[in-house]
């Protein structure tokens, strides 16, 4: 008799959770579809796929009806439930089709994401499926079933540990569903029972109470750690902070972050990096003054503690410097010892912020300060912060407008013959002058278009002034005179320098050579990405310069390969140079070096006439300073040339 029951409650638990499963798959087969169109948008086979994907939920969704219609889940829940079952199947077949339909399907890239798709949906299939578990393993076995398979059929080793973690997570999910069915089932026989027998009514009330706690339990916990989760760290920090103003206290808020977890996580796995996790949660649970503290796991590798009690704010620092000697220690995962570290923000209750958020806010805020200090360390929030947030948001909202509008442009710092004193060229340095910040640096505004994935517009707006100097310079009197453009080294992940370039100095009819491509030391060692493009470029023309060389790790050979037309000797070599025989032997050792790679050598920074002799005297050629002329619009470079030809004039007929 119970069984028939439970097959009732179980057949009416699946239709009412039908509708948001259904919903879900429809919205996650969209995403899917998405991302299938944009790894190859001419293939038909995502069409395809989605129509069969939308077809199944329809049939699914009518079934449900038809068994409401006609109460089957009542009259025959077994023939019910079997219908189910088979639906979610005929979904389950269609994503694990996936992998096998389109084509040169790969564990990277888009196709990552697909295979997470896949898995997320499959193991959300068991997750909704809680009460019977045929219902969520007819989903996810053939999903589980096509990844591990694709995953196996590439032949790699990562390929091969991915699929060995999806069977993992197969048999994981398979006994997770046969327990949460086992639950499910117990706790409607004890309901069932309850009700039949009165006389023990107090005793399943108990029960039921109990299974309440346990579940409560669970929505605030962890599960991999067992500190609190995020839910109940939210509800904590609130209640914290009310209890604090009504008793006029403070409270402390420190957010922690493993330095090094991305690294365990790529080299040793996923389930290593979940045991660091987890041997990092012991320590701040056992070794941490905790009376007055409640601790959490936020997500991936970020912890939270917040303090209370009577001095929140001395214990604050305190707690934190223990967070650091907790993550300094070693880590034995795996029979290998891992040092990690940690850093640590702080942010204190009322002192830097009025609500949870804005607390929550300003601790993250300090973290990301220790982290760009050095990591390792702990920070507390600094007013300062926001203010540089504010500003960093700004300039990232306000870049693009203002390249659009040439707000920011080209000014041009001259290249000088230190032996002539002829100009023999400009770099083109980039400018903003912000109308409510005033002057942005320009690191700033790389940075900023970096950020709103806008350095190629920033790049082209720069080259294009570069073209038009170039251009006024034979006029000028300078027809063989360069413009150097500068390119950071991760532009060349972003998009085709080379391809912007040829079509700039085609558009303008500029001779390539005219145009120097100015990289730092770090793009010569990227030889896969920005290797392939600075070939490009030599072979379009352009001239290559290497800026600050000195100040990083060169490689010869690349030097070499690429045919590398100038070195510009970083600023911190020349300042002072004329009083420094230690930064004089090393500018005369890269100019030997220049010599026998016959590349010319360009100083930077020179600024006193005593540097640019010493410069001359060790046998540099080229000089670039303030000593010359500090950066200019474009506007004034026909008044500065026109100045410079009238001092030298005036210089020879004194003379």
């Amino acid at each position: 008799m119970h069984e028939d029951q439970v097959r009732r409650i179980q057949a009416a638990t699946l239709l009412h959770r039908l509708p948001s499963t259904l919903a879900t798959n429809f919205i996650v087969s969209l995403s899917a579809f998405a991302l299938a169109l944009m790894r190859a948008p001419s293939d038909t086979t995502a069409i395809w796929w989605l129509c069969a994907a939308v077809a199944m939920l329809l049939v699914r969704s009518v079934s449900r009806y038809a068994l409401l219609w006609t109460k089957q889940a009542e009259t025959r829940p077994t023939w019910a439930l079997m219908l189910i079952s088979l639906g979610a199947g005929g979904s389950g077949l269609v994503w694990a089709s996936l992998p096998f339909i389109l084509d040169d399907f790969s564990a990277y890239g888009i196709d990552g994401g697909l295979y997470l798709m896949i898995l997320g949906v499959s193991t959300g299939a068991v997750m909704m499926g809680v009460g019977f578990r045929w219902n969520g393993l007819a989903f996810s076995l053939p999903c589980h079933l096509s990844v591990a398979t694709s995953l196996a059929l590439q032949e790699d080793m990562v390929s091969l540990i991915l699929a060995f973690n999806v069977v993992a997570l197969t048999v994981i999910l398979l006994r997770s569903a046969v327990t949460s069915e086992s639950i499910f089932v117990e706790s409607i026989h004890r309901k069932l029972e309850a009700t039949a027998m009165t006389e023990s009514l107090q005793a399943a009330n108990s029960d039921i109470l109990d299974a309440n706690a346990r579940l409560e339990l669970l929505a605030n916990c962890d599960p991999l750690t067992g500190l609190a989760n995020r839910a109940a760290f939210n509800t904590a920090l609130c209640d914290g902070i009310q209890q604090a103003a009504k008793n006029g206290q403070k409270l402390s808020l420190l957010v922690i972050d493993l330095d090094r977890f991305k690294h365990v996580n790529d080299t040793m796995g996923h389930k290593i990096g979940d045991e660091l996790l987890t041997e990092f949660a012991n320590r701040l649970r056992n070794h941490l003054p905790t009376d007055h503290a409640v601790v959490a796991r936020l997500g991936g590798d970020e912890f939270a503690i917040i303090v209370s009690g009577r001095d929140p704010a001395a214990e604050g620092p305190r707690m934190a410097e223990a967070v650091l000697r907790q993550g300094r220690k070693p880590f034995v995962l795996n029979g290998q010892t891992c040092m990690v570290g940690t850093s640590v923000g702080l942010a204190i209750y009322p002192d830097h912020a009025a609500s949870a958020d804005e607390l929550f806010v300003s601790a993250d805020m300090a973290l990301y300060r220790s982290k760009d200090q050095g990591r390792g360390r702990w920070r507390k929030f600094d007013p300062k912060l926001r203010a540089a947030a504010e500003r960093q948001r700004q300039i990232e909202a306000d870049v693009l407008p203002a390249i659009e509008r040439g707000q920011v442009e080209a000014w041009f710092q001259p290249q000088v013959s230190l032996d002539t004193q002829r100009v023999t060229g400009f770099e083109a340095l980039v400018r903003w002058h912000h109308p409510t910040l005033g002057f942005i640096a320009p690191p700033e505004i790389v940075a900023a278009a970096h950020a709103v994935h806008q350095s190629e517009r920033l790049t082209a707006a720069i080259a294009d002034a570069s073209c038009r100097l170039l251009l006024d310079l034979p006029g000028l009197g300078l027809p063989e005179a360069t413009v150097a453009v500068n390119v950071s080294p991760r532009e060349f992940a972003l998009y085709s320098v080379a391809d912007l370039l040829d079509a700039t100095v085609a558009r303008h009819a500029i001779d390539p050579k005219l145009l120097e491509v100015e990289i730092t030391e770090e793009a010569l060692l990227d030889t896969v990405i920005a290797g392939e493009q600075l070939k490009r470029l030599e072979q379009s023309g352009f001239a290559l310069a290497v800026d600050d060389f000195g100040a990083g790790h060169s490689s010869l050979t690349r030097l070499i390969d690429l045919k590398v037309d100038r070195l510009k000797i970083d600023r911190g070599i020349i300042t002072h140079i004329a009083s420094s025989q230690r930064n004089q032997a090393i500018v005369s050792a890269l100019i030997r070096l220049g010599d026998a790679l016959s590349m010319e050598m360009l100083a930077e920074g020179v600024e006193t006439e005593a540097d640019a002799e010493a410069l001359r005297t060790l046998g540099c050629a080229l000089g670039q300073g303030y000593l010359f002329a500090r950066p200019m619009p474009f506007e004034r470079i026909a008044g500065w040339v026109a100045e410079r030809q009238e001092k030298k004039t005036r210089t020879r007929l004194t003379g």
